[in-house]
């Protein structure tokens, strides 16, 4: 009797994750096979608009495939809404006698009972549960082992010591041109010659209406409605002050162009472009998007140098800020979907002293730093002083 493994997913794309998580089920669990799956359409999360084919996505996953491995295109073949309960029984046609294992993650594995038909499934194939190591995760992940392993199911549980990639975040970085550390290099260049995930694709100075529909795909759904206010918030606090209108609403749109990273890919993007970074932000990569999201802005879509200081300085603020820069720190403050307590004396004061708005952001951001027993910059803690000293 063979023990066969059943690695399904989107591989969209397919990564070193995978790859890496795939040679490890075939050494934990002892596999002499392991089926790599790509799904046709999956129920769970639709592709995003612009994914590649299926086929294409087959052959990817192949060009990693190693030893005891073998690419099935099952799902892809059979056409249709790929069903894990589908697919496990005619894979159970196909290997009777063996020990079939179908692998899966911590959260498909605490939401299994929502799938469809799970009952087929277990009749049909063991669980192999790799999870992260969380105290709280393995209290939950142990309870409903218990809970199938009672009614007769072979649930194996594995540390997984691998890294997790998101693939949405991987398409951002592919974007970006920054995915490379996290893709094998075959892959990679056939995503290149095939021009998938918009690689390859001139995003230098787009109208800003194409500029709002890139940045919006490459957006949290949730940030969204923020960017789009800071936008027209930025534009008309330029009409107001004087400043470049187009120039703020260029740098409303793009100022949070790279917030979706994480603080690993926001230090693998400044590597990646040769950015070194000061004690701070090495330290403290949740705050590095306003750097990141500079550096996209003039590599990636072509703006200018107003543009990207802009950017730049939108999330610590700086000493001797220009209006431009002062007007992008203030809209991504109060712009009009943001809700806590002073931002209505923000509002008023960004159409009547910028300076004072400026000042009432920074003295706000430093409060609560304080009292959540945070690191301050530097860069803000001079921003305010250089205000408060008048200039």
């Amino acid at each position: 009797m063979q023990r066969i493994g059943i690695y399904g997913g989107a591989f969209n794309p397919p990564h070193l994750g995978h790859m890496k998580a795939a040679q490890y089920a075939v050494q934990a669990l002892k596999l002499d096979k392991l089926l790599l799956i790509p799904s046709g359409t999956s129920p769970h999360k639709p592709l995003p608009p612009g994914s590649p084919t299926a086929r294409q996505r087959l052959e990817m996953v192949g060009l990693w495939a190693g030893e005891k491995m073998q690419v099935c295109d099952l799902e892809i073949a059979r056409g249709g809404t790929s069903y894990t309960y589908e697919t496990v029984q005619q894979l159970k046609a196909q290997y009777p006698q063996d020990e079939l294992i179908l692998c899966m993650g911590t959260d498909m594995f605490l939401s299994f009972h929502s799938w469809k038909k799970p009952q087929i499934i277990l009749q049909n194939v063991s669980l192999a549960v790799f999870y992260r190591g969380d105290k709280g995760e393995i209290a939950d992940i142990a309870a409903k082992k218990a809970e199938y392993e009672a009614a007769g199911h072979t649930i194996y549980l594995v540390e997984n010591p691998v890294l997790e990639i998101s693939s949405t975040q991987l398409r951002r970085m592919l974007v970006f041109g920054c995915a490379a550390p996290f893709l094998h290099e075959d892959v990679a260049e056939f995503i290149k010659e095939n021009g998938l995930y918009g690689v390859g694709e001139n995003y230098q100075n787009l109208p800003i209406d194409q500029l709002e529909t890139v940045v919006v795909n490459l957006l949290k759904p949730n940030r969204v409605k923020h960017v789009l206010g800071c936008r027209d918030t930025a534009a008309e606090l330029a009409r107001v002050w004087g400043a470049n209108e187009t120039d703020a609403a260029r740098a409303g749109l793009l100022h949070d162009i790279t917030k979706a990273l994480d603080g690993p890919l926001q230090l693998t993007l400044c590597r990646e472009y040769g950015k070194v970074l000061d004690e701070f932000s090495e330290n403290n990569p949740k705050t590095l998007h306003a750097l990141t999201g500079s550096m996209v802005a003039e590599r990636i879509f072509g703006e200018n140098e107003a543009v990207v200081a802009a950017i730049e300085s939108h999330t610590t603020g700086k000493p001797a800020m220009n209006t431009l820069e002062k007007i992008i720190y203030v809209a991504d403050y109060m712009e009009p979907n943001r809700d806590f307590p002073g931002v209505e004396e923000l509002r008023r004061l960004a159409y009547t002293d910028l300076d004072g708005a400026l000042k009432l952001g920074l003295e706000m951001t430093l409060a609560m730093l304080r009292e959540q027993k945070r690191q301050i910059s530097p860069a803000s803690s001079q921003a305010l002083e250089y205000l408060t000293k008048g200039k």
